[in-house]
């Protein structure tokens, strides 16, 4: 009787332990929304870095909006359009990306970004190392809106000083308050 109660109890214990296996398994398996939309955020950084514009094809919807600083930009074309354009300028570009949350429908992402521009885009020559609050708005699975928020002094990082004034990234902030 004990051998039998021994190896009903071993056959239950290892079809639990199985089971439990299996659905932790699936569940690993399955994506929360937001996950998605954090990966096709990662995929769109990765593309600017790579400047394959192809790689947001699947994860950016085509009438996506970029909020700039220059007005709304339209069209997923544009998007890839940027993309070439900031690989054939920076083709150095390191895009890091520090942290990310999702929720509902928006992802943000603290991002840090490297590289050496050409001078082409407004941008100073040479290099630059910046921080900015990426804000995108998915639906359905696709990027449609996006936002971008930096700091004034990130922000002067990337344009270019004004005759006569040097290299402002360089200078001393201490020394400009006296």
């Amino acid at each position: 009787m004990k051998t039998i109660l021994f190896a009903a109890f071993t056959c239950l214990l290892f079809i639990s332990i199985s089971c439990n296996n299996n659905a932790a398994t699936s569940e690993n398996k399955e994506t929360t929304p937001e996950q998605k939309n954090i990966a096709a955020f990662e995929t769109v950084s990765r593309a600017f870095d790579s400047g394959d514009a192809n790689a947001v094809d699947s994860v950016v919807a085509d009438d996506f909006i970029d909020h700039s600083d220059h007005g709304d930009v339209k069209g997923k074309d544009s998007l890839k359009a940027m993309i070439t354009t900031m690989h054939t300028a920076v083709k150095d570009s390191k895009t890091e990306t520090i942290n990310t949350a999702a929720s509902g429908d928006y992802v943000y992402g603290w991002m840090h970004y490297k590289g050496t521009s050409d001078g082409s885009m407004g941008m100073p020559k040479g290099p630059y190392d910046m921080t900015s609050v990426e804000l995108v708005k998915f639906k359905d699975g696709k990027a449609v809106e996006h936002w971008a928020f930096m700091q004034p002094q990130e922000m002067m990082k990337m344009m270019a000083p004004p005759p006569g004034m040097g290299d402002m990234n360089k200078m001393d902030s201490a020394k400009m308050k006296k």
